[in-house]
């Protein structure tokens, strides 16, 4: 049996994001950049492979892959290939690039994508994307291909923004018709663009209409059932059970250990690609992990004390 990361919150960290390279080809208006601000470089073949390496043999049971775009990432079915056979791995991607390279993804061993989409309105779409004409068709044909070469369960990245409120229950019934598993996702609205939808309408219908109701354990998400659909609910702002069940720990598209996605002060550079080195640098990290949303830090926050 590996050893366990534990930080001193009592979080086992059961799971990696590693970011493939900052490079996308959309510019989505709400994208974080998985926390990145300016990356430096681009992490190499080698490093990745001892990452997951000595990841996996310190517990942790599922790598996902993100970027930037990870489909922009070269030969990545060859990376895809050298990771450690016990992982759980997935990806991340916008899903422009995935209708010619599921198939071989998945002979690699890949396991199950997300692909974002948040409107299935081309000019929604490309409102919030910026995308060229024809992308969209390009995404929906990237779900058929994932679908064909068996990278499921598929779930359906929604953020939920003003522009595509209207679409959500439309989107859902997309996701049934496919057989994939709406995720609609609460916006980081860290900057106040005044961009993000009304969640909480959006989930109060849910609750009404759901035939059954579920929570993860992993960050208390809710699971809606309804009429053979299946819809996630992510609610990462102000969430401090959110932040007291996590389980990642994230390696930048340069190189670094980040403990939470929304800290940049606290990264661990990992500079070398030796698996036990890593190792000790991976438990490092863990050691700087502390829940971001917590009750006084909300409290602080909102001028209570």
């Amino acid at each position: 049996m590996p050893c366990q990361m534990v930080d001193s919150f009592g979080r086992k960290v059961t799971g990696l994001r590693i970011a493939l390279t900052p490079r996308c080809n959309l510019n989505c208006i709400y994208c974080h950049h998985e926390g990145e601000a300016k990356p430096e470089g681009e992490i190499s073949d080698e490093m990745v492979v001892s990452v997951a390496k000595a990841a996996a043999q310190l517990g942790v049971r599922s790598l996902k892959f993100t970027g930037g775009e990870p489909l922009l990432r070269p030969h990545l079915a060859g990376l895809i290939a050298q990771m450690p056979q016990d992982l759980d791995i997935s990806l991340t991607t916008n899903g422009i690039f995935l209708a010619e390279q599921a198939e071989a993804l998945a002979k690699a061993g890949l396991d199950r994508v997300n692909v974002s989409l948040d409107s299935l309105r081309p000019e929604t779409y490309r409102a919030i994307t910026g995308c060229r004409e024809g992308d969209l068709e390009k995404v929906l044909a990237g779900i058929d291909a994932a679908l064909a070469a068996d990278l499921a369960p598929i779930k359906l990245n929604v953020v939920v923004l003003k522009e595509n409120e209207a679409e959500i229950s439309g989107l859902i019934d997309f996701c049934r018709e496919k057989g994939l598993i709406a995720q609609l996702i609460e916006l980081l609205d860290l900057q106040h663009l005044g961009i993000s939808g009304d969640i909480d309408a959006i989930e109060h219908r849910l609750a009404e209409r759901a035939d059954s109701i579920r929570t993860r354990e992993m960050h208390r998400r809710k699971k809606y059932f309804l009429d053979g659909a299946e819809v996630e609910v992510v609610r990462p702002m102000d969430n401090t059970e959110f932040c007291a069940n996590c389980t990642r720990l994230r390696v930048t598209s340069d190189g670094k250990i980040k403990p939470c996605l929304l800290r940049s002060d606290n990264l661990v550079e990992i500079g070398t690609c030796d698996c036990e080195r890593i190792k000790a640098l991976l438990q490092e990290a863990n050691k700087r992990r502390e829940p971001y949303f917590t009750i006084t830090n909300m409290q602080k926050c909102d001028g209570i004390i």
